[in-house]
């Protein structure tokens, strides 16, 4: 058997199956997403008036976006805005510009397109925001608006 064995024609080696990348996470482009918060004019103090026009409110709002949800996730910001309308309106009208909280330059965030995106996050992903945000920003502007939107989880100290 052992001679039968050997004479046999060795069998091919196994060839391993070529490993195919997964297809790369979608890439949110921030101009994109800035121009999706515009479209909601009654939800912002000031359209087109940018107190900070670097992008770092949006860029760590949207590092928060977990891989798994960047892929439609415009209309998912949109249905949001939508989604809160009257809660979004209230916000502004208590924290916004000419409010008294305003008046002592605390809530500036909350005129912004970028609050839209925060705020989005701060419901969707609030422990992710929350620890973007520290590598990054001062606390209390997230702090304040956390405080302003309320959500059902206090992430402040």
């Amino acid at each position: 058997m052992l001679v039968a064995h050997l004479q046999q024609p060795a069998s091919p080696a196994p060839q391993e199956a070529p490993v195919e990348d997964p297809d790369p996470a979608p890439t949110l482009d921030t101009k994109d997403v800035l121009a999706a918060a515009e479209r909601f004019p009654w939800a912002l103090a000031a359209p087109g008036e940018r107190h900070w026009p670097d992008g770092a409110f949006l860029d760590v709002a949207l590092s928060a976006v977990r891989t798994e949800e960047r892929q439609g996730y415009i209309e998912r910001l949109e249905a949001f805005v939508q989604q809160h309308r009257a809660r979004l309106e209230e916000l502004l009208r208590a924290y916004g510009p000419g409010s008294r909280p305003a008046s002592r330059g605390r809530y500036a965030l909350i005129e912004q397109p970028e609050t839209l995106v925060t705020l989005e996050r701060m419901q969707t992903n609030p422990f992710g925001l929350r620890s973007q945000w520290e590598k990054e920003m001062e606390d209390v502007l997230l702090d304040d608006l956390e405080y302003a939107w309320g959500p059902p989880i206090r992430l402040s100290r």
